[in-house]
């Protein structure tokens, strides 16, 4: 009996797969089997079309924010910034105790949330004006990584549903070039490689990131509010107003 082989490449697959004899016949080398998911088609049908409706859903402003914390999202230690925050707290007490929170902003603070509230907490009006601050700030920080972590989310969704839309354009060019053999090939590599693509961009990819980034905000929003708490109950202890009156924003007392 007599056949046609159908080929390997194509269009959509311009990789060459070369043979190897064995025990259990002609086969094509893995590698170049691997070659294969690397294919720029099925790739830019998932991940352009997953990144293009999540951008959609959340913003263009939210898509460069969320592409910005890839970087943070494998070196932030919200555990020992926790923990140098505690320390500091330690030392703001100590100060209010010989010169007043009014001197708060002398104290050397890493991170920058932390060098903001003592900034605000030395230069504030009253006690009043430094929760007012310090709430909204806490509120506008738990917004923006809301937004970041949507994007994610969306990114998650969309990919398996691209994969989807990219598994049916295969199968269409499939079904309309039955009578080519040569055109066959590279339609059903489009149709299972974008469901592949799909389900690593969901699982592997966008969601993993989504909700590593949701326990890191957690974790510091949680610490920030105790934070927070402790300088709004040390600004009402000390009583006296935080700045006095002439004194320009950024001044500190002279003890």
């Amino acid at each position: 009996m007599g056949g046609r082989n159908l080929p390997a490449g194509g269009n959509l697959l311009p990789v060459r797969v070369r043979p190897i004899r064995g025990k259990w016949g002609t086969r094509p080398a893995l590698h170049d089997i691997f070659a294969h998911f690397l294919a720029p088609a099925p790739l830019a049908i998932v991940l352009l079309g997953a990144l293009g409706i999540a951008a959609a859903q959340t913003g263009i402003g939210t898509a460069a924010r969320a592409f910005a914390t890839l970087r943070p999202l494998v070196r932030a230690r919200p555990d020992d910034d926790r923990d140098q925050a505690r320390a500091l707290l330690y030392r703001v007490e100590a100060v209010m105790q010989l010169h007043g929170l009014v001197r708060a902003d002398r104290l050397r603070a890493t991170h920058p949330f932390v060098a903001q509230a003592l900034t605000t907490l030395a230069n504030a009006e009253d006690a009043g004006h430094f929760a007012l601050w310090i709430t909204q700030a806490i509120a506008d920080r738990r917004a923006r990584h809301a937004r970041v972590i949507a994007f994610w989310n969306a990114c998650a969704d969309a990919a398996p549903a691209m994969g989807m839309a990219g598994t049916i354009i295969g199968l269409i060019g499939m079904f309309a070039g039955m009578r080519d053999p040569a055109a066959i090939g590279p339609a059903m590599a489009l149709a299972l490689l974008t469901t592949l693509h799909g389900m690593i961009l969901a699982n592997m990819i966008a969601g993993p990131i989504a909700n590593r980034l949701a326990s890191l905000s957690e974790r510091e929003l949680d610490w920030q509010q105790t934070l927070a708490d402790r300088m709004i109950a040390l600004a009402r202890q000390d009583g006296a107003p935080l700045r006095k009156p002439g004194m320009r924003p950024g001044m500190s007392q002279v003890a």
